[in-house]
């Protein structure tokens, strides 16, 4: 346990980059995927090439957030252990429920039928993406509680992007609207989306990376 303390902020990082890069990579070898009106979850659909790949590579970024969360709770509990709990369980939630549980429990998209792995599937993907997104707004109510005002702030921002990012994203999956310029690239709006929900865990990992290292760890 120790060494997860340790090395998650390492793990957290490394989960970042992982589930970030899983689309990138995988296309490179999925001739029909388009990035850009496409959304990631094709990539584990029955007929895709790469679907057993896509699965493995979702357990693996799954156990990285998973192996970070002694570290991310260690440090918050010093500013207060429920909101350490909430932030942990928020970083736990996405790592298990959208992460590992696309992998072990996958759909078959063409099936209309609700089988219990769809269940599994649909509800931990929504409880992960929930707390994939109100990430940074744990970290504000955490920062604030410890009196850091510029961290307050940055997140703040941080939150409003992921928002907004989300909520363009969310547009683009309405049928009514979705062929307006930009909403028409449901992939794109995705992908940016994901980008800034992806900063705020990507910036916590590096800013305490470098503070273990200061304070010499």
């Amino acid at each position: 346990m120790s060494l997860l303390k340790k090395y998650g902020w390492y793990f957290l990082l490394l989960g970042v980059i992982s589930d970030f890069l899983t689309p990138y990579i995988l296309g490179l070898f999925y001739p029909k995927m388009n990035q850009l009106t496409m959304v990631i979850s094709v990539f584990g659909d029955v007929n895709s090439p790469v679907r057993q790949a896509f699965l493995v590579w979702s357990v693996i970024s799954g156990m990285f957030f998973v192996l970070a969360l002694p570290a991310i709770y260690q440090r918050f509990s010093e500013i207060s252990q429920p909101l350490a709990l909430i932030v942990t369980g928020a970083v736990g939630f996405y790592g298990v429920g959208d992460c590992i549980f696309t992998g072990l429990f996958s759909i078959d998209t063409e099936k209309s039928a609700w089988t219990f792995s769809t269940w599994v599937h649909n509800i931990g993907s929504g409880l992960g993406y929930a707390g994939f997104l109100l990430f940074p707004l744990f970290l504000i109510l955490a920062y604030r509680k410890q009196g850091n005002k510029k961290l307050v702030h940055y997140y703040s921002f941080l939150l409003g992007l992921s928002l907004l990012s989300a909520g363009i994203y969310g547009l683009a999956r309405i049928p009514a609207i979705n062929e307006l310029p930009l909403l028409n690239k449901i992939g794109l709006c995705q992908r940016i989306s994901f980008i800034f929900n992806y900063l705020p865990l990507a910036i916590l990992s590096i800013q305490q990376i470098r503070d273990t290292k200061e304070k010499g760890e």
